[in-house]
């Protein structure tokens, strides 16, 4: 009975020795992890900040005085860095040559150019014509310049009961002339109310 009782003792120390050795190691360890994490991750202060930021946000454009596009969001950020506006929550107002609005564009966010005055819409695109057009898609770039609403995504067009689908696309804001690039689909109705369908893969 005493033997096994000293050998217990005795091996007290070197457990000891053993479980402070142990201990060391994962500290050493786990300062190295926190240094690497460190490393990695980047700094919160190299995070690109806005030189400005607005609520209700508007900007309009006018060419020789006629009103062209009014743009509306309920918030925006401005990077001077890029000439860039960013935008949520986004309504543009597009206008005829008599100042008669003619169709409105609603996205979840957009960018805005400050140079060029360009945009892009991104998230749940709606483009609504007074007319009763509705062109629905993902994202769009309006170019200023040439007043052109261009996209390379999926596109959907109702207007009076007819349906047309299309990847790629390109038109005037009013979606009175429009193309569509390739995957063409078209869903007609007749006058007696049924439903012819085409597809092909050009305009």
């Amino acid at each position: 009975m005493r033997t096994p009782s000293r050998t217990r003792v005795d091996s007290v120390p070197l457990a000891l020795l053993l479980w402070g050795a142990l201990m060391l190691l994962g500290a050493s360890l786990l300062t190295t992890g926190c240094e690497s994490r460190s490393q990695v991750n980047p700094s919160p202060s190299s995070a690109e900040m806005p030189d400005q930021e607005v609520s209700d946000f508007v900007l309009s454009e006018t060419d020789q005085g006629k009103l062209e596009w009014k743009l509306y969001a309920r918030s925006a950020a401005t990077f001077q860095a890029r000439n860039t506006v960013v935008a949520h929550s986004v309504r543009v107002d597009f206008y005829d040559a008599n100042g008669k609005r003619s169709s409105t564009l609603t996205a979840r966010e957009g960018e805005l150019n400050q140079v060029q005055r360009d945009m892009l819409a991104r998230g749940n695109v709606v483009l609504q014509t007074a007319e009763g057009t509705r062109m629905s898609t993902d994202h769009l770039r309006f170019l200023n310049k040439t007043q052109r609403i261009v996209t390379d995504a999926f596109v959907r067009v109702e207007r009076a009961g007819d349906v047309l689908t299309g990847v790629g696309f390109e038109s005037d804001p009013q979606l009175r002339h429009f193309e569509f690039k390739k995957q063409v689909n078209a869903v007609v109705r007749t006058k007696s109310g049924g439903l012819l369908e085409s597809r092909g893969d050009g305009k």
